[in-house]
C-alpha cells in the first residue's frame, strides 16, 4: 500500500507545473525585519525541545511514553460538546489523560467522568507530564496511582526545572508556529496569487483572511521574545513583559477567528474540484511542508491564540512570587485571557445566527428585511401587553434582539406557532420608565409599564408586564441591548455577509417540507455501550468535529437565558 505522501507524488504533473511556473521555489530561510536569515527546518525546531509533542502528530512517541508507564496528560483548548457516548466531552482547560494515540485525528482518553474518544486537535499536551492535575479526584486505579508515584519518584524535577520546561516549550512552539505561517504565506498565498484564473481576490481574502498580518506581527513578537530568553539559564528568562508589550497586537486574531468559519466553507467548496485538490497538494510538496492539509494549516492561528493562556497559566504555576517575572507573567495571563474573551464573543455571535435564522423561517407571515441584516443576538423575550392610543390591549410575545424588537402573536390552537406582527427599531428609541397609576399622556391607569419613545418622531409604544419583576427584567434587557450595540461598534464586531446568507440558506433548506413551528433540530443518536478497556480498537468516530473557538475564561457577557427558558417554542428546542 502506497503511503499518502508517496501517492501525492504521482498526482497531476500539470498541477506541479502550475505552482513552479515561476522557475522554482524560493529560499526557505526566515528573514527577520533586519534582513538577516535564520534557517529553521521543521525537524530542527521540534528537536529544540524533545519534550514537546504536537497534538495530532507524533503518535508513536506518545504511545511509547504510555507503554513505558508514563502518565500523559493533555489540556483542552476548546469545549468539546458531544451527544455520542463513544466521544469524550470536556470544557476548555480540562485535563485529559491520554491512553492511546495511534490515530492522528482521534485519541482515546479519560477524564473524571468517563473514558472515550476525543479529537486530538482540541488539546495540547502538558509540558510537565509527571504531574497529575492538582485538587482533582484522580480517575486512576490504586495500582496505576502507585505506578505513577514511582514514575514521579524516578524523575524528580525541581520547580526550577519545571519552569525551564515551560519556557522552552513556549519558545520552541513559537518558532514552529512561525514556520507554519511562513509556509502558508509563501507556499500557498504567493502561488495562489499567480493564478488569477483559479482564484479571485475575494476568494483569497475569504480563505486566508488576515494571516499575512498575523505572520508579520508574530515575527516581531518572536524577535522580542528571543531577546528575553536566557539560553544559559532558561528558568531565569523574563518573557512576561513581552506579552504585555504586544497585547494590543494580539487583537488581530479576532478578525482571523471571525473569518475562519467562512474560510472553511469556501475551501470546502473548492476542494470538491480535483484541480484545486491537486493544486494545494502541489503547493505543499514544493514548499516541503509537513503532511497536513491546507485546512489544518489554517487552523493553527486559531489553536495558537487559545494555547497562550494555558501556557502562561502553567508558567505562572512554576514561577515563584519572588521571581522577578512573576507580576508580569500574572498580568500577561490575564491579558491573553481577555483576548480569548473577545474571540469567544465573536464565536458566540456566529453560533447564534444559525438559531436566529431557523427561528425567522419558522415565523408565519414574516415581512421586510431578514433579522440577520441588522441583528446577531437574542437578548430577551417574553409576554407583554401592548396598549394603543385608543386604549386597546394587545397580548403579544416580544423578542428583543440587538437593534430591534420583534412582536409576534401566538396561534390560539397551536401555541408553538407564531405570527409576525411587526418590529421596532431600537436605535431610534429611548426607554422611559412609567410609574404605576394614571398616565397623563395616555389618560390610562397602568401598572408595571414602560414606554419606548422615538427620538426623531412622535412615535410612542406603551407596554405593560404582568409582574413587577417582569418589568424590571425588560428594563434591564433594554439597557443591555444598548450596551451590547455600543460594545460591538467599539470592537468592530460584524458578522460576514457570506455567513449570514449561509445561515439563512441552511435554515430555509431545513424548513422545507416541515410545518411552521416544527423544529428541524437533529435528534441525539441512540446510546451505545462503551467497550471494555481491553477492546479500545473499536471503530474510531467518523465524524470530524467542527473546529471552533472557545474562550479559556468566562465571557464578559452572561449567555442569554432565552434558549433555556423559552422551551415552549419548538424552533428553539435543543
Amino acid at each position: 500500500m502506497v503511503a499518502r505522501g508517496e501517492m501525492a507524488r504521482f498526482w497531476s504533473l500539470e498541477s506541479l507545473h502550475m505552482v513552479s511556473s515561476d522557475g522554482g521555489t524560493e529560499s526557505s530561510a526566515l528573514v527577520d525585519d533586519n534582513g538577516s536569515e535564520e534557517d529553521f527546518s521543521y525537524e530542527d525546531l521540534c528537536q529544540a525541545n524533545p519534550r514537546y509533542l504536537q497534538p495530532g502528530g507524533e503518535q508513536l512517541a506518545i504511545n511509547e511514553l504510555i507503554s513505558d508507564g508514563s502518565v500523559v496528560c493533555a489540556e483542552a483548548l476548546w469545549d468539546h460538546v458531544t451527544m455520542d457516548d463513544q466521544e469524550l466531552g470536556f470544557k476548555a482547560g480540562d485535563v485529559i489523560q491520554v491512553l492511546e494515540a495511534s490515530n492522528k485525528d482521534w485519541w482515546w482518553g479519560r477524564n473524571e467522568d468517563k473514558e472515550a474518544w476525543f479529537p486530538a486537535s482540541f488539546v495540547r499536551l502538558r509540558v510537565n507530564q509527571e504531574e497529575l492535575p492538582e485538587n482533582s479526584s484522580s480517575p486512576l486505579g490504586e495500582e496505576q496511582e502507585e505506578d505513577t508515584g514511582k514514575s514521579r519518584h524516578k524523575h524528580p524535577e525541581s520547580k526550577q526545572q519545571m519552569r525551564t520546561n515551560v519556557i522552552q516549550e513556549i519558545m520552541s512552539t513559537e518558532r514552529v508556529y512561525i514556520k507554519h505561517l511562513k509556509d502558508i504565506c509563501e507556499g500557498y498565498i504567493r502561488q495562489c496569487r499567480k493564478h488569477t484564473t483559479m482564484f479571485t481576490v475575494a476568494q483569497l481574502a475569504t480563505i486566508f483572511g488576515n494571516i499575512e498580518d498575523i505572520y508579520k506581527f508574530q515575527r516581531k513578537f518572536l524577535k522580542d521574545l528571543e531577546k528575553r530568553y536566557n539560553k544559559e539559564e532558561p528558568h531565569l528568562s523574563e518573557i512576561g513583559s513581552c506579552f504585555l508589550q504586544h497585547q494590543e497586537g494580539f487583537a488581530i486574531y479576532s478578525e482571523y477567528c471571525n473569518n475562519h468559519p467562512g474560510a472553511c466553507v469556501e475551501l470546502s467548496e473548492l476542494m470538491k474540484q480535483g484541480k484545486y485538490r491537486h493544486f494545494f497538494e502541489a503547493c505543499r510538496l514544493l514548499q516541503q511542508m509537513i503532511d497536513i492539509a491546507l485546512d489544518g494549516f489554517l487552523l493553527t492561528p486559531v489553536q495558537k491564540i487559545c494555547k497562550y493562556p494555558l501556557q502562561l497559566a502553567e508558567l505562572l504555576k512554576y514561577t515563584t512570587q519572588e521571581h522577578s517575572d512573576y507580576n508580569n507573567i500574572k498580568a500577561a495571563y490575564e491579558a491573553m485571557k481577555n483576548v480569548a474573551c473577545l474571540i469567544n464573543e465573536r464565536k458566540r455571535k456566529l453560533e447564534s445566527i444559525d438559531k436566529i435564522a431557523r427561528w425567522q423561517v419558522s415565523i408565519v407571515g414574516w415581512e421586510g428585511l431578514d433579522l440577520l441584516d441588522r441583528s446577531s443576538e437574542l437578548i430577551h423575550s417574553g409576554e407583554l401587553t401592548k396598549i394603543t392610543r385608543q386604549g386597546k390591549s394587545q397580548q403579544r410575545t416580544f423578542f428583543l434582539f440587538d437593534h430591534q424588537l420583534v412582536a409576534c402573536k401566538k396561534d390560539l390552537l397551536r401555541r408553538d406557532m407564531l405570527y409576525y406582527k411587526g418590529r421596532t427599531d431600537m436605535d431610534e428609541m429611548e426607554l422611559v420608565d412609567v410609574e404605576d397609576g394614571r398616565d397623563k399622556d395616555w389618560n390610562l391607569s397602568v401598572r408595571n409599564a414602560f414606554k419606548l419613545v422615538s427620538r426623531t418622531t412622535d412615535e410612542v409604544h406603551l407596554f405593560c408586564a404582568k409582574k413587577q419583576e417582569d418589568k424590571a427584567r425588560w428594563l434591564q434587557a433594554c439597557a443591555e441591548e444598548r450596551q451590547r450595540v455600543q460594545e460591538d461598534q467599539q470592537m468592530g464586531m460584524e458578522i460576514p455577509e457570506n455567513q449570514k446568507k449561509l445561515a439563512m440558506l441552511n435554515a430555509q433548506k431545513a424548513g422545507q417540507g416541515k410545518s411552521k413551528g416544527y423544529s428541524g433540530c437533529p435528534v441525539a443518536p441512540p446510546h451505545q455501550n462503551l467497550p471494555p478497556l481491553h477492546q479500545r480498537h473499536v471503530t474510531v468516530p467518523t465524524s470530524v468535529p467542527q473546529q471552533q473557538v472557545f474562550a479559556l475564561a468566562e465571557p464578559k457577557r452572561k449567555p442569554s437565558l432565552f434558549w433555556h427558558t423559552f422551551h415552549k417554542l419548538a424552533p428553539f428546542r435543543k
